[in-house]
């Protein structure tokens, strides 16, 4: 199974973003956008995992030292690893620094059972295309500053997710597998 430990977003930013997508879209078509159901901040990815470590994966996470809900605000557009030739186009995410401490928690927890840790820094974002190969995208530039505001709404996070992604051709589908609240109660199947 192919897994992942992430936040969900609310609703309204769902739609606040979908409806700037609609608007941008157009002007890249060649770009693989992301399905808006299925966006959610990642806080590690674990990867390809037998079924049977499901349980000490969940057992792991359970371990994270509960922690106060965590205020999240989703604003800006940006471009992976830079604006000229981008192999992924983002929206932001922006949180205080208790955002990656839970990031850097749960990479704590998922170490010893051999799960790699991160290379790169923490960058949380919502991934809304990706280019393959990378290219030029000076008409998306362009519907990007045609947009309006790109505030597209804040949420309080209370609880992270294992989810399960399973690729398909339309794109991968996401099931949540278990559910931690940052309150510290005992973590629950979904």
């Amino acid at each position: 199974m192919r897994l992942f430990v992430a936040i969900d977003i609310p609703d309204e930013v769902r739609a606040s973003i979908s409806a700037l997508v609609s608007k941008l879209r157009p002007a890249c078509p060649k770009a693989r956008w992301t399905r808006i159901e299925g966006l959610h901040v990642t806080l590690k990815f674990i990867g390809e995992t037998p079924d049977t470590s499901f349980s000490e994966i969940k057992a792991a996470l359970a371990l994270v030292v509960p922690r106060p809900p965590i205020t999240i605000h989703f604003r800006g557009l940006g471009f992976f690893p830079n604006a000229r030739r981008p192999r992924v186009f983002w929206a932001g995410v922006e949180a205080g620094p208790e955002l990656a401490a839970l990031a850097r928690a749960v990479e704590d927890v998922l170490h010893p059972l051999g799960i790699a840790r991160e290379t790169r820094d923490f960058s949380p974002h919502l991934t809304l295309a990706r280019f393959d190969p990378p290219r030029p995208v000076e008409e998306l530039h362009a519907a990007t500053e045609k947009a309006g505001s790109l505030d597209f709404g804040g949420a309080t996070a209370e609880h992270f997710y294992v989810y399960q992604s399973v690729l398909k051709r339309g794109g991968a589908e996401y099931t949540r597998l278990a559910t931690f609240p940052f309150g510290g109660s005992q973590p629950g199947e979904s």
